[in-house]
């Protein structure tokens, strides 16, 4: 009797949580960013802005009047989307800089000459990320999504938090997804080498970026600095990191059908004025909702 109270409970609050997604797609395409702050004199540093949104929100950002450093793995198609980026707004200043959220041995290389060469950051934007890859590990033998999606940008995020503070007023942006609502932190096998489902591991990864988040905002309280999570835009064109499988999980995310539907609530979190005194906050289609029961209940597990 009792197993079958528990599967009756656990049912009830998958349904509930299909139940809104499915209500939340009639809104997936609606946001738009309608602020038109400047961003003269201000830098931005955006992981991942070689495609997709991160490109999107590159270009936005860059026609704000913002100096933008795009973050990528792949410098040969970090300059191709800069070069393209030039030729939308021919007065874009942007720069590609080689970044490999996949190596922390390149992400405290990426920082140091960061620190040595840029004077403020204004913007720092964590897009780039993995969703449902085969199973393979980092550098140094982190599971992929959780290596990738949290601790290489955990990293980064740490190693730049100082000159993010000396140059307050300041924003951080991670993009996270409404998967972290199916995502749980699996402490006893955080690596998934006991067993490994790809949908999973990466909605881990996204609730591990709303934790995280919440817990910055926390720390960086009265220092100006503040910091947002975002529901994830638009699918990823790079077959390596997919599965056939990912237009059904795209589907129940509620995943917009361009990058640039997608980049509106990055584009949001980054400027818009409203946002000076709020942190903490998981935004989706430029609105905001408040920490899901899943958030709380992990929070309680980090104070026991």
């Amino acid at each position: 009797i009792i197993i079958i109270i528990i599967i009756i409970i656990i049912k009830k609050r998958v349904l509930n949580k299909i139940q809104l997604l499915c209500f939340d797609r009639k809104y997936a395409a609606g946001g738009v960013c309608t602020s038109t702050a400047r961003l003269d004199g201000k830098t931005v540093l955006i992981t991942g802005a070689n495609t997709g949104i991160g490109k999107e929100t590159a270009l936005d950002l860059a026609v704000r009047g913002a100096r933008v450093i795009m973050a990528c793995r792949d410098v040969e198609k970090g300059e191709e989307a800069a070069a393209s980026i030039r030729a939308a707004y021919s007065k874009a200043d942007v720069e590609v800089r080689e970044l490999d959220l996949a190596d922390t041995c390149s992400i405290r290389a990426f920082a140091q000459k960061f620190l040595r060469e840029v004077n403020h950051l204004h913007i720092l934007i964590n897009n780039a990320g993995v969703m449902m890859c085969p199973y393979t590990k980092t550098v140094d033998g982190f599971e992929m999504h959780i290596g990738v999606n949290h601790l290489g940008h955990f990293l980064l995020t740490s190693l730049l938090i100082g000159l993010l503070k000396r140059s307050a007023p300041a924003r951080i942006v991670v993009v996270s997804s409404l998967a972290h609502n199916f995502g749980w932190i699996r402490f006893h096998d955080l690596h998934s080498q006991g067993s490994y489902n790809s949908g999973l591991a990466y909605c881990q990864s996204k609730l591990a970026n709303v934790l995280f988040t919440r817990e910055l905002a926390r720390r960086l309280k009265g220092t100006q600095t503040h910091t947002d999570t975002q529901h994830m835009g638009e699918r990823t064109d790079d077959p390596h990191y997919t599965q056939p499988h990912d237009d059904i999980f795209h589907r129940l995310c509620n995943v917009p059908e361009t990058p640039r539907e997608g980049a509106q609530t990055s584009i949001y979190c980054a400027v818009a004025e409203e946002l000076h005194s709020i942190s903490g906050k998981h935004f989706r289609y430029v609105t905001t909702r408040e920490k899901t029961a899943m958030i709380t209940s992990q929070e309680q597990m980090f104070l026991k």
